[in-house]
């Protein structure tokens, strides 16, 4: 397959090579007033001005700060270990020795765990120190993706002359860094190293949304395991990672409602994190003021929850509007206690605080491009047992949008991988799709026609 690294266009700095090289030497030089630092990005310039105070070398290599021993133990217990092959699916596909960039995971204090992908980019970035076990913070390379995503926070792209250090002034990366999906505290980061082509507008967004969803990836499994323990939160339970001293305003809420029925509500905001587990009916209360947000009358909530009323009319409505009523009491009292920020305004209902479900994310990442990362972050169908009509339609929504972006765009790979899931197993044109987009010596393609055949004669 060809690899989503692949350069689809010519990419024209802002600022010429040479010039941003002639800055350079002036700051090196000691000339940090040179008319040319002005027109180099100040994100980069900032980073410049970060390594000279940070005395490194700009033509050093990075210390080796792990060796083999110490590596192998330390990856073992490191939290990214459990999500490295999530990376390799992501981010080199296919064939990743000649993938044509090197992908990098570090951790928090931007040592590189584990470095793969094309072998001859790794030979001719090992030259330079780009290597496991390796220290690529900016403190001690200077400016560069992963150690400068790091110190910000927040994911970059450094390209070519941007680098402090020489030696890697041959190469583009980008870098994001990953958070602990509870306490945000971050964990690593995760770099992609190449051509021009790793600092494209659309590498930049892969990386960062395979950071959100390897995120995602460790809160699943970190709750998976609590509820093999029997400490998962149940539908009244609220884990705080901090008491608070006042009532939190939060800065971000996510409810996820992919693959399963008892949403997760997520709640970040003022220091402190909670996570707690809603029971299918204020699922779908609380999944519907969050796609309608304009907000909904007690009507129309109650026709997208519970079905429109049959005959006789009146009295269908007047009790569907009394059990709307009560179950809204018990869910604002229940968002009471764990968000209270989040507790539903009425006339209309509807949020004063913007929630974030994961079935939006995947859409976003669609609308991007980003089909390989979005079918990863679809955990299956919306509240896949709701029968609740706004519910089902929504669930819709979303499914058919994967389906047809994948089938428009997206790679025979990506269109396998989709094959084996729930929602693409039966599909007969996808199948096809596949099939028609296989070289013809493909051993995948005897396996395809039997499950085409099979698929066409069910009855």
């Amino acid at each position: 397959m060809s690899s989503p690294w692949s350069q689809r266009r010519e990419v024209s700095p802002e600022t010429s090579r040479l010039l941003i090289e002639r800055a350079h030497e002036e700051l090196v030089a000691g000339n940090a007033a040179d008319h040319r630092l002005g027109d180099v990005r100040s994100l980069v310039r900032e980073s410049w001005r970060r390594s000279l105070d940070s005395l490194v070398g700009a033509e050093a290599l990075p210390p080796l700060d792990l060796t083999a021993e110490e590596l192998e133990a330390y990856r073992r217990a490191h939290p990214l270990a459990g999500v490295i092959d999530m990376v390799r699916g992501l981010l080199l596909p296919g064939e990743a020795s000649e993938s044509g960039v090197v992908v990098a995971v570090g951790d928090a204090a931007g040592r590189l765990l584990w470095v793969e992908g094309d072998r001859n980019v790794r030979r001719l970035t090992g030259d330079m120190g780009f290597v496991e076990g390796a220290n690529w913070s900016e403190d001690a390379v200077g400016t560069a993706a992963p150690g400068t995503a790091l110190a910000l926070d927040r994911s970059v792209q450094i390209a070519g002359a941007e680098h402090f250090n020489r030696l890697v002034q041959p190469w583009s990366c980008s870098a994001a860094p990953v958070h602990d999906p509870e306490t945000r505290r971050i964990l690593g980061v995760i770099d992609v190293t190449g051509g021009l082509e790793a600092v494209t507008p659309q590498a930049q967004l892969l990386v960062d949304a395979t950071a959100r969803a390897i995120e995602g990836e460790l809160l699943v499994a970190r709750l998976r395991a609590r509820a093999a323990h029997g400490n998962a939160a149940g539908p009244a339970e609220t884990r705080r990672r901090r008491p608070p001293t006042r009532r939190a305003e939060p800065t971000r809420a996510t409810l996820r409602v992919l693959g399963r029925d008892r949403a997760l509500l997520e709640v970040a905001g003022d220091g402190v994190e909670t996570v707690c587990e809603l029971g299918p009916r204020h699922a779908e209360l609380l999944l519907m003021l969050a796609v309608h947000r304009q907000g909904l009358s007690a009507e129309r909530l109650g026709d997208l929850v519970y079905g429109e009323p049959v005959e006789p009319a009146r009295a269908a409505a007047g009790a569907t509007s009394v059990t709307l009523r009560a179950e809204m009491v018990r869910l604002r009292r229940a968002l009471a206690a764990s968000a209270p920020a989040l507790v539903p305004e009425s006339r209309p209902y509807r949020l004063g605080v913007e929630i974030e479900t994961d079935a939006h994310q995947v859409l976003s990442l669609l609308d991007r491009g980003a089909h390989r990362v979005a079918l990863a972050a679809y955990r299956g169908d919306v509240l896949p047992d709701s029968v609740a009509p706004g519910v089902e339609e929504f669930r819709d929504t979303v499914r058919v949008a994967l389906r047809e972006a994948l089938l428009a765009e997206a790679s025979v790979d990506v269109l396998l991988a989709f094959a084996e899931t729930d929602a693409g197993a039966h599909d007969v044109e996808l199948l096809r799709l596949c099939l028609s987009m296989l070289p013809a010596r493909s051993p995948r393609r005897a396996g395809l026609v039997a499950r085409i055949e099979k698929c066409e004669a069910a009855p």
